[in-house]
C-alpha cells in the first residue's frame, strides 16, 4: 500500500495475513476454555508436571507464565502452518483491519530508515483535521523518542491506537522545517475500506481492488457494483492480487452475487462432516461478465472467489497461480483475551479441489513462494509442474483444473521485465519514495492548485521527473547515474513517480488508477474485456 513492485514491508504484512489464514465469521463461533491446559490427557499431566517442578526447584525464579505464553506458539506449530496462537494486542492488531474500524490518529505508515513515516492521511480522520501530511516523519510521541531498530510495525500500530477520546502528542519532522512540529492529536474511530478502487477503468467496465474480505466488505463491495453499473459498467473485473483472505462468510456473500441457484459456492469438510454452500439465487449480477486477477499473494478466501468463478465457468481469471491455502480456521477464545485460531476443516473448490499446497516442512512451505521467482515459474507458466499423480479435476464445461497448489489462471501474464532493470530497482528500493514526498512538500503550493487528477498528471510529465528523482538518489542514496539505464526505464519510473505524488493529493485511488495505467495484469484484463 505504500511503496511499489512488492516492497519489504508489504510482503511481510501479506504473508502474515495469510498465516493467519481464512477464519469462520466470528458471530457465533466463538468459544471460550478458561484452562487451556486442563488435565485432560497424560500429555497435559505431564506438561503440567514440568511446570510445576520447574516453578518449584529451577535454580533462578521463574516466571511460569511467560515459559508457557513462549511455549504455545512452538506446540501449536506441529499442527499446520496456519494454526495460530495469538496474544491480545496481537489479536487486536489481526481483528482491527477484517472488523472495519478501530480507534486510532487515522494515518498509514511505513518504516523508513528506522523512522516511521506516514505515507497516507485518511480523510477526515483526526491526523487529517490537524494538518499532519503525508510524508511527515513522526520522530517522538508524548515526547519520547519513536526512532531506532527497535521500532517495528507492531509497536508503531500498539503506540498510536488507542482508547477513542484519548489523546496522543506527535512532533513531526517535516521536509523545508527545520524545527520539529508538535501535533496534539484526539483519538478517533477510523473507518478501514476493503474496496482500494472503484472505477470505470474503461466504458462498459468497471474496476473494483479488494484489499479484505472483512465485516463489511460484503456491502461496500455490493455497493461498488451497483454504483459502476449505473455509470454504464456492463461487465467487472475484480482484483484480488496481494488479497490474503479474511472471513469465509464475505467472500460466500460476494460470489452469491454472481451464481445461480444453487450452484455450488465452497465446500468445507472437517471432522464433523461436510458442509456445502451454494448460491441462493438472489444474486443481482448473474448475468453480468466478470473478470477475477490473481497473483501469487491471493490466498484463501481470495482462493475461493476466484476458484468458484472459475469451475463454474462462470467468469475468466487472469494472472499467475495463487498461494495455495485451503484451510480453514476458527477462534477459540481464552483467558486474558488471547486466542487460538485453529484449522477445523479444509474448504474445497465446486469441481473438489482443495488448493492447500504441501505443508509438511514448515521452512519449505514459507519459502515456496520464493522458489517460483527462482524456477522461473513467475516467468512462464509451463515450470509449474503439478504434483506427481495429481488428480485432474473438470469445471462445468469440461475444462481441466489442478488442486494442491493453488489457481491457476485461465490466462497467465508473467512478471514484466520491461524497464526493470537493477538501475531502477535501486531507485525504487531506495530513493523514489523518499522523493515523491520530497517533490510533493518543495512544491506544494503549486501542485495544489491542479483540480483534477488528469490536470496534475499532465503537469508532472512535462517536469523530468525521472532526472531530478535521478539526481537525488545521487545524492541521497549514493546510486550513481547510470543514463542508459534511466532510459530503458524511464517510463516505469514516471508512472510510479506520479503514482505516489498523485496519492498525496487524491488518495489511494489516484494512486491505484496511475498505477493501472502500466500494469501488465490490468492491460491484458482490460483487452480481453473489450474484445468481448
Amino acid at each position: 500500500m505504500n511503496k511499489i513492485l512488492l516492497p519489504i514491508w508489504i510482503a511481510i504484512a501479506v504473508v502474515l495475513g495469510i498465516f493467519l489464514g481464512i477464519r469462520i465469521s466470528p458471530q457465533g463461533c466463538s468459544r471460550r476454555f478458561p484452562n487451556a491446559f486442563a488435565k485432560s490427557a497424560s500429555s497435559s499431566d505431564k506438561l503440567s508436571e514440568i511446570m510445576r517442578i520447574v516453578s518449584t526447584n529451577y535454580v533462578d525464579t521463574v516466571n511460569v507464565d511467560s515459559i508457557v505464553e513462549a511455549s504455545i506458539p512452538s506446540i501449536l506449530s506441529n499442527l499446520d502452518p496456519h494454526t495460530v496462537y495469538l496474544s491480545n494486542s496481537e489479536r487486536q492488531i489481526a481483528n482491527d483491519d477484517l472488523e472495519g474500524k478501530f480507534s486510532g490518529i487515522g494515518v498509514q505508515f511505513s518504516i523508513e530508515d528506522d523512522t516511521v513515516m506516514v505515507s497516507n492521511v485518511i480523510s477526515g480522520g483526526p491526523c487529517a483535521k490537524k494538518g499532519v501530511r503525508a510524508g511527515d516523519r513522526i520522530v517522538k510521541v508524548d515526547d519520547a523518542e519513536f526512532t531506532g531498530k527497535q521500532i517495528n510495525n507492531n509497536m508503531v500500530v500498539k503506540t498510536l491506537r488507542g482508547k477513542k477520546g484519548s489523546h496522543v502528542k506527535l512532533s513531526i519532522k517535516r521536509t523545508n522545517c527545520d524545527d520539529l512540529i508538535d501535533f496534539d492529536i484526539v483519538r478517533d474511530d477510523i473507518s478501514v475500506s476493503s474496496i482500494d478502487i472503484a472505477y470505470m477503468i474503461k466504458p462498459e467496465v468497471g474496476f473494483i481492488r479488494v484489499n479484505k474480505f472483512g465485516e463489511n466488505t460484503y456491502h461496500e463491495f455490493v455497493t461498488a457494483l451497483v454504483d459502476l453499473q449505473q455509470k454504464g459498467a456492463k461487465r467487472f473485473i475484480v482484483d484480488l492480487r496481494e488479497n490474503s483472505g479474511g472471513y469465509l462468510g464475505a467472500a460466500i456473500q460476494m460470489i452469491n452475487e454472481f451464481l445461480n441457484k444453487d450452484q455450488l459456492i465452497v465446500y468445507t469438510q472437517g471432522r464433523s462432516g461436510r458442509e456445502d454452500s451454494r448460491a441462493n439465487g438472489r444474486g443481482h449480477f448473474q448475468d453480468v461478465p466478470v473478470t477475477v486477477l490473481i497473483n501469487e499473494w491471493s490466498a484463501s478466501a481470495s482462493e475461493i472467489f476466484a476458484g468458484a468463478i472459475q469451475d463454474n465457468d462462470r467468469g475468466t481469471i487472469i494472472g499467475r497461480r495463487s498461494f495455495g491455502k485451503g484451510l480453514v480456521q476458527q477462534s477459540y477464545s481464552l483467558d486474558e483475551n488471547s486466542e487460538v485460531r485453529l484449522t477445523i476443516a479444509r474448504y474445497y473448490t465446486p469441481s473438489g479441489r482443495c488448493i492447500q499446497k504441501p505443508y509438511k516442512n514448515s521452512k519449505d512451505y514459507s519459502g515456496e513462494i520464493m522458489d517460483r521467482f527462482d524456477n522461473g515459474e513467475l516467468d512462464d507458466s509451463s515450470k509449474y509442474t503439478h504434483s506427481e499423480g495429481e488428480v485432474q479435476y473438470k469445471t462445468l464445461s469440461g475444462r481441466v483444473v489442478y488442486g494442491g497448489g493453488g489457481i491457476t489462471p485461465d490466462i497467465f501474464v508473467p512478471i514484466s521485465k520491461k524497464g526493470s532493470n537493477s538501475y531502477f530497482r535501486s531507485l525504487n528500493d531506495k530513493s523514489l519514495y523518499d522523493f515523491s514526498f520530497f517533490y510533493t512538500d518543495k512544491n506544494r503550493e503549486l501542485l495544489s492548485q491542479f483540480k483534477t487528477q488528469a490536470d496534475l498528471i499532465q503537469y508532472l510529465d512535462l517536469q523530468g521527473l525521472d532526472m531530478q528523482l535521478a539526481e537525488y538518489a545521487n545524492k541521497k542514496s549514493d546510486i550513481k547515474l547510470n543514463p542508459t539505464m534511466l532510459a530503458e526505464s524511464r517510463s516505469l519510473l514516471r508512472n510510479r513517480l506520479n503514482a505516489c505524488i498523485v496519492r498525496n493529493f487524491f488518495g489511494d485511488e489516484g494512486f491505484f488508477s496511475v498505477l493501472n495505467e502500466m500494469d501488465p495484469i490490468v492491460k491484458k484484463a482490460v483487452e480481453f474485456n473489450l474484445e468481448k
